[in-house]
Protein backbone atom coordinates (compact mmCIF):
# COMPACT_ATOMS: atom_id res chain seq x y z
CA UNK A 1 0.00 0.00 0.00
CA UNK A 2 1.29 3.57 -0.97
CA UNK A 3 -0.28 6.61 0.01
CA UNK A 4 -1.29 9.40 -1.34
CA UNK A 5 0.03 12.61 -0.40
CA UNK A 6 -0.99 16.44 -0.50
CA UNK A 7 1.74 19.06 -1.15
CA UNK A 8 4.09 19.04 1.74
CA UNK A 9 4.12 22.68 3.67
CA UNK A 10 7.11 23.09 6.58
CA UNK A 11 6.98 19.69 8.38
CA UNK A 12 3.64 18.80 7.88
CA UNK A 13 2.01 16.22 5.84
CA UNK A 14 -1.33 14.64 4.93
CA UNK A 15 -1.99 11.38 3.85
CA UNK A 16 -4.71 8.81 3.09
CA UNK A 17 -3.88 5.11 2.19
CA UNK A 18 -4.20 4.26 -1.34
CA UNK A 19 -4.22 0.72 -3.16
CA UNK A 20 -0.53 0.24 -5.29
CA UNK A 21 -2.89 -1.89 -7.63
CA UNK A 22 -5.67 0.74 -7.84
CA UNK A 23 -4.35 4.23 -7.09
CA UNK A 24 -7.96 4.69 -4.99
CA UNK A 25 -8.47 4.25 -1.58
CA UNK A 26 -8.34 1.10 0.15
CA UNK A 27 -11.25 1.88 2.38
CA UNK A 28 -14.63 0.07 0.93
CA UNK A 29 -16.48 2.25 2.78
CA UNK A 30 -17.82 5.50 1.09
CA UNK A 31 -18.46 8.18 4.05
CA UNK A 32 -21.70 8.31 5.27
CA UNK A 33 -23.94 11.28 5.34
CA UNK A 34 -22.83 11.93 8.98
CA UNK A 35 -19.18 11.75 8.68
CA UNK A 36 -19.62 14.25 5.25
CA UNK A 37 -21.29 16.62 7.49
CA UNK A 38 -18.84 16.10 10.23
CA UNK A 39 -15.92 16.85 7.62
CA UNK A 40 -17.52 20.00 6.32
CA UNK A 41 -17.87 21.47 10.00
CA UNK A 42 -14.76 21.06 10.23
CA UNK A 43 -13.33 22.78 7.22
CA UNK A 44 -15.78 25.59 7.89
CA UNK A 45 -14.23 25.84 11.63
CA UNK A 46 -10.76 26.37 9.97
CA UNK A 47 -11.48 28.53 7.11
CA UNK A 48 -13.26 30.87 9.67
CA UNK A 49 -10.13 30.38 11.66
CA UNK A 50 -8.27 30.70 8.30
CA UNK A 51 -9.72 34.15 7.43
CA UNK A 52 -9.21 35.73 11.05
CA UNK A 53 -5.49 34.45 11.60
CA UNK A 54 -4.80 35.85 7.44
CA UNK A 55 -6.21 39.12 9.08
CA UNK A 56 -4.30 39.10 12.26
CA UNK A 57 -1.13 38.68 9.84
CA UNK A 58 -1.70 41.50 7.62
CA UNK A 59 -2.03 43.97 10.32
CA UNK A 60 1.11 42.70 12.49
CA UNK A 61 2.91 42.92 8.84
CA UNK A 62 1.52 46.54 8.30
CA UNK A 63 2.61 48.04 12.23
CA UNK A 64 5.94 46.26 11.03
CA UNK A 65 7.13 46.53 7.45
CA UNK A 66 4.03 49.58 6.38
CA UNK A 67 0.44 49.49 4.57
CA UNK A 68 0.46 47.00 1.82
CA UNK A 69 -0.91 49.09 -1.05
CA UNK A 70 -3.80 47.02 -2.70
CA UNK A 71 -5.51 43.86 -2.42
CA UNK A 72 -3.63 42.27 -5.43
CA UNK A 73 -0.66 42.57 -3.61
CA UNK A 74 -1.44 41.21 -0.49
CA UNK A 75 -2.64 38.28 -2.50
CA UNK A 76 1.19 37.45 -3.37
CA UNK A 77 2.88 38.39 -0.13
CA UNK A 78 0.01 35.98 0.80
CA UNK A 79 1.22 33.04 -2.06
CA UNK A 80 5.08 34.07 -1.61
CA UNK A 81 6.28 36.03 0.95
CA UNK A 82 7.50 33.91 4.19
CA UNK A 83 5.77 35.96 6.50
CA UNK A 84 2.55 34.46 5.67
CA UNK A 85 4.13 31.00 4.56
CA UNK A 86 3.35 29.45 8.26
CA UNK A 87 0.03 29.95 7.21
CA UNK A 88 0.09 26.94 4.30
CA UNK A 89 -0.08 23.70 6.13
CA UNK A 90 -3.97 24.90 7.47
CA UNK A 91 -4.62 26.51 3.59
CA UNK A 92 -3.97 23.32 2.25
CA UNK A 93 -5.46 21.54 5.04
CA UNK A 94 -8.09 22.95 3.85
CA UNK A 95 -7.72 22.17 0.24
CA UNK A 96 -7.29 18.78 1.24
CA UNK A 97 -10.96 18.51 2.65
CA UNK A 98 -12.64 20.45 -0.37
CA UNK A 99 -10.90 17.72 -2.69
CA UNK A 100 -12.40 14.70 -0.55
CA UNK A 101 -15.78 16.09 -0.51
CA UNK A 102 -15.51 17.21 -4.53
CA UNK A 103 -13.71 13.94 -5.68
CA UNK A 104 -14.70 11.69 -8.48
CA UNK A 105 -14.56 8.78 -5.84
CA UNK A 106 -16.03 9.36 -2.72
CA UNK A 107 -13.48 9.73 0.40
CA UNK A 108 -14.05 7.18 3.10
CA UNK A 109 -15.48 7.30 6.34
CA UNK A 110 -12.10 6.60 7.06
CA UNK A 111 -10.31 9.33 5.18
CA UNK A 112 -12.71 11.95 6.67
CA UNK A 113 -11.59 11.00 10.05
CA UNK A 114 -8.14 11.00 8.88
CA UNK A 115 -8.36 14.69 7.84
CA UNK A 116 -10.07 16.09 10.97
CA UNK A 117 -7.57 14.17 12.87
CA UNK A 118 -4.96 15.96 10.82
CA UNK A 119 -6.84 19.02 11.77
CA UNK A 120 -6.48 18.64 15.98
CA UNK A 121 -2.98 18.41 15.22
CA UNK A 122 -2.58 21.44 13.49
CA UNK A 123 -4.34 23.70 15.70
CA UNK A 124 -2.61 22.41 18.84
CA UNK A 125 -0.63 25.75 19.81
CA UNK A 126 2.71 25.57 20.55
CA UNK A 127 4.90 27.81 22.64
CA UNK A 128 8.33 25.84 22.90
CA UNK A 129 7.66 24.02 19.10
CA UNK A 130 8.35 25.88 15.96
CA UNK A 131 6.74 26.09 12.05
CA UNK A 132 3.16 26.18 11.82
CA UNK A 133 2.36 25.55 16.57
CA UNK A 134 4.63 28.02 16.96
CA UNK A 135 3.07 30.53 15.05
CA UNK A 136 -0.09 30.05 15.95
CA UNK A 137 1.02 30.26 19.58
CA UNK A 138 2.53 33.60 18.92
CA UNK A 139 -0.52 34.99 17.18
CA UNK A 140 -3.16 33.75 19.86
CA UNK A 141 -0.84 35.99 22.28
CA UNK A 142 -1.31 38.97 20.20
CA UNK A 143 -4.78 38.98 18.84
CA UNK A 144 -8.28 38.01 21.01
CA UNK A 145 -9.72 37.15 17.58
CA UNK A 146 -7.67 34.48 17.34
CA UNK A 147 -8.19 32.74 20.84
CA UNK A 148 -11.66 33.48 19.66
CA UNK A 149 -11.52 31.33 16.56
CA UNK A 150 -9.50 28.99 18.20
CA UNK A 151 -12.05 28.14 20.80
CA UNK A 152 -14.58 27.78 18.18
CA UNK A 153 -12.22 25.42 16.20
CA UNK A 154 -12.14 23.89 19.43
CA UNK A 155 -15.55 23.35 19.95
CA UNK A 156 -16.05 21.86 16.72
CA UNK A 157 -13.25 19.23 16.90
CA UNK A 158 -14.01 18.61 20.18
CA UNK A 159 -17.98 18.38 19.91
CA UNK A 160 -19.24 14.47 20.24
CA UNK A 161 -20.40 14.52 16.53
CA UNK A 162 -17.20 14.78 14.81
CA UNK A 163 -15.04 12.52 17.36
CA UNK A 164 -13.18 9.81 16.45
Amino acid sequence: MRELRVKKASNFRFSLPVDSRTGKSDFSVRVTNATGQRLQEVRNALLRLHKVLVESERVTYEKVVGPIPSPNRFLRLLIDDPWFGWLQPLSQLIVAMDEAQDAREPATDADAQALIEQARLLVAPSEEGQGFGRHYFDAMQRDPDVVLAHADTAKVLSDKKTAR
